[in-house]
């Protein structure tokens, strides 16, 4: 071979391997574009904000009237919302919301590693009992946590969530549980927070939530006027489902599939 035609042919080798490193590295690099993609990143900050806190650990009590915190939760993602069982308004939306994301952890066998929580905002009225019927009632399977007023109020102090009692609408409600009208209500703030394993906030929104119009006859049946009207048309900012498990997803590592109605 001549020294031109080797120059040539060590020339092209040396080309083809200079484009197989460089084949190879773009496919690495799409691959690992593919990986980071199925992942997904924090929650955008048009539905809330993103930080890294130590949560307290604050005494609390679940609906079987077993002493707890949310300490106790440590090593699993908390989704926690507030509510109060006597809700006619958002409540029962968070509630239908949480069952459509506990459904779909659970069929991503995901259920070991994130626990949905429900915190009071009414200690007044929302005893271990009372919440343990919310729970035969809603279909939640999931803690629902009550406690003293001082505790609940620095618990709820912490994530910055409002809360006070107001008069009832005239004509009031009627209890579900006792049957008798409403003597009072409770104004307060929407949305859900997540604690990451480590027992830290990791993200807060106070948006309303979305569930799309649908919600099982048990939690519709609670809705007041206001509540119709927000099931139907949602207040903005809003989040849907879907949103929620992408953001328990960015903490868990991977995407979550909505569940099927």
């Amino acid at each position: 071979m001549s020294r031109i035609r080797m120059a040539v042919s060590q020339g092209r080798g040396q080309l083809w391997r200079t484009g197989l490193v460089l084949v190879m590295a773009l496919a690495a690099g799409v691959a690992a574009c593919g990986g980071g993609s199925s992942v997904p990143g924090p929650p955008p900050s048009s539905l809330g904000v993103v930080q890294n806190r130590p949560i307290p650990d604050i005494p609390l009590v679940d609906e079987r009237g077993q002493p707890t915190s949310l300490a106790a939760y440590r090593g699993r993602v908390v989704v926690l919302a507030s509510f109060l069982t006597l809700c006619q308004e958002t409540c029962p939306l968070t509630t239908g919301a949480f069952l459509s994301m506990h459904r779909a952890v659970a069929t991503a066998g995901l259920d070991n590693r994130v626990v949905f929580i429900e915190a009071t905002v009414d200690p007044d009225r929302d005893s271990s009992a009372r919440l343990a019927a919310y729970t035969q009632l809603s279909g939640a399977r999931w803690p629902l946590l009550t406690g003293t007023p001082e505790n609940l109020a620095s618990l709820w102090k912490f994530f910055g969530a409002y809360y006070e009692k107001t008069p009832v609408a005239t004509p009031p409600g009627i209890d579900w549980l006792t049957h008798q009208p409403l003597t009072y209500d409770v104004s307060h703030s929407d949305g859900f927070f997540l604690i990451d394993a480590r027992g830290h906030e990791r993200f807060a929104t106070i948006a309303t939530p979305d569930v799309g119009g649908q919600l099982k006859p048990a939690l519709s049946n609670l809705l007041g006027e206001q509540g119709h009207r927000d099931l139907s048309h949602p207040g903005t900012p809003s989040w849907t489902p879907s949103q929620g498990l992408q953001a328990i997803g960015w903490l868990v590592g991977r995407n979550i599939a909505p569940a099927s109605s």
